[in-house]
């Protein structure tokens, strides 16, 4: 995840309340950037107890899945009541089987926080012990270590295994590391059984306090391993990503257009108004109060009576990526603030319900609908930055290079855009669209959805750097006309952007766009 997107941290915002009701996608981002504290309050925490007896009575009156029987092709398969809580450590146990590389503790920490906060829905019948953990752990800034695959949108059980291990004290917890660095061991205050999964060996990395082991109890295995957290996570910092370099992709977008003495009637409101999409409506009403249009701007160009279509659709194409964007943050706002587990405890914990409702579709549609038209406004954007290369639309000089005949100029920075629109087009392409028959057939389809929200995290960076490029170039564009705008985009871009046009390394200048884009955003 670019740093550039990371939650601000807020010295009057100190606290994220995980009540199971109200966590908010930018909640999850504070919790998950340690720019807040969780908190949970004495009702949801009493909300959870309630729970937890309550499936102790449902147990005890009749088997429950994954607590008096096995679980997927072994649901058939009884277990022993005496046997229950040996059967849910050897449930986490065997599910510990996740591979690849270790995540961020960003994303791991998302995913603790949206898992507390779901258990405090009620519905889990997990022993509240487990709750308290989760949350210390954020508290004392350490993570389970988990690993990358293993989840398909149907429940992230081998990342939550790992979690639930580390939990009971059969895996060390992890530091959580600086921006940019990966995570590293803490010290193993307690002892792990050889074998059982883990990093191989501890470093002498000290820290100050680590959450107390709990202790296993009959049921608490499934009703742990019960969600599609660490995907919910990973959506939530993708989401909370993109929606920053929407935001700032609209000064970005209204300089380019500056640069190339672009016609403000395709973003009339009065145009608008005739096809009242939100987020094009929005789009276009952005770009005119950026550049200080009026509502109903004047004529055509001075040069041109239309605009190519990277300045004259933008709010077409833009429009429907803020949509996409407001409906993932409505699906995962949903999804953190319910129980998911199955079997679910009723609220008024008479009944148990076994159910489908870990199957992610919603939040897999979502995500990927959020990939394409997020690929759709950034094509747009590389189309733009081509264009303030062309000295027939600009009256400057050719890939605006000032020196020596041949000189390059920001030539090679199209090419740079484009090997991210590149990634991001490989993002764009739908999870959703997989297919997976699994545990003997009895689980014949998976959502994917944790692919989608891999694929998001990655398109964050790639949209930063198409953007960021389009913002180098269209900064230079706009020193060399004679009358630069007055934008406060412009004047907060040139301010920070090296003003020389010598053919050099632009490297530097795409990062430091990179790093603009979250203030553009606020403007």
């Amino acid at each position: 995840m670019n740093s550039a997107t990371r939650a601000p941290r807020d010295a009057g915002d100190t606290r994220v309340a995980l009540d199971g009701r109200r966590l908010s996608l930018p909640g999850v981002v504070r919790l998950a950037d340690a720019a807040a504290e969780p908190v949970v309050p004495a009702a949801a925490l009493a909300r959870a107890h309630r729970s937890w007896r309550a499936a102790g009575r449902l147990a005890a009156g009749g088997r429950l899945y994954g607590r008096g029987t096995g679980v997927g092709a072994h649901r058939s398969v009884t277990v022993d009541s005496g046997e229950e809580s040996e059967h849910g450590l050897r449930l986490l146990r065997s599910h510990a089987g996740g591979a690849g590389a270790l995540l961020p503790a960003r994303q791991v920490r998302a995913m603790l926080a949206i898992r507390a906060n779901q258990l405090l829905a009620g519905g889990s019948g997990i022993q509240p012990a487990f709750v308290t953990a989760l949350t210390e752990a954020l508290r004392l800034g350490v993570h389970p270590a988990v690993n990358e695959y293993g989840g398909l949108g149907t429940g992230d059980l081998t990342a939550l295994a790992q979690t639930g291990l580390t939990l009971i004290g059969e895996r060390p917890w992890l530091n959580d590391a600086p921006a940019g660095a990966g995570p590293s061991p803490a010290t193993l205050p307690y002892g792990r059984p050889p074998g059982r999964g883990g990093p191989d060996r501890a470093t002498d990395t000290a820290v100050p306090a680590l959450p107390a082991p709990v202790v296993p109890r009959p049921g608490d295995a499934l009703a742990l391993l019960s969600s599609n957290a660490l995907t919910l996570g990973q959506a939530a910092l993708g989401c909370h990503g993109l929606d920053v370099l929407l935001r700032a992709a609209h000064a970005v977008a209204a300089l380019s257009l500056a640069a190339v003495s672009g016609s403000l009637e395709a973003y009339a409101a009065e145009v608008h108004a005739l096809r009242p999409y939100p987020g094009v409506t929005r789009a276009a009403a952005e770009v005119r109060r950026l550049l200080g249009a009026p509502g109903r701007p004047h004529g055509p160009g001075e040069h041109r009576i239309q605009d190519p279509f990277g300045f004259r659709a933008f709010p077409q194409a833009h429009g429907p990526a803020l949509d996409a964007a407001d409906a993932l943050r409505h699906i995962v706002e949903v999804e953190v603030n319910c129980p998911s587990e199955n079997p679910l405890i009723g609220p008024d914990g008479t009944a148990a319900y076994h159910h489908g409702g870990f199957y992610a579709a919603p939040l897999g549609l979502a995500l990927d609908a959020l990939g394409l038209a997020v690929l759709q406004t950034a094509q747009l954007s590389a189309a733009r930055l081509a264009a303030l290369g062309r000295p027939d639309l600009t009256g400057l000089p050719a890939f605006l290079a000032r020196g020596p005949a041949g000189s390059s100029g920001t030539m090679i920075l199209e090419y740079t855009a484009h090997s991210a629109l590149a990634e991001l087009r490989a993002c764009a392409t739908p999870a959703s669209t997989g297919h997976a028959v699994l545990s003997h057939g009895l689980e014949e389809a998976a959502s994917f959805a944790s692919q989608a929200a891999r694929q998001t995290l990655r398109a964050v960076d790639a949209y930063t750097t198409v953007l960021a490029c389009e913002l180098v170039v269209a900064v230079r564009a706009l020193r060399l006309r004679a009358e630069p705008p007055r934008a406060a985009a412009f004047a907060v871009a040139a301010a920070a952007l090296p003003a020389g046009t010598e053919d050099r390394p632009l490297t530097a200048d795409v990062a430091t766009a990179g790093e603009l884009l979250p203030v553009l955003a606020e403007l």
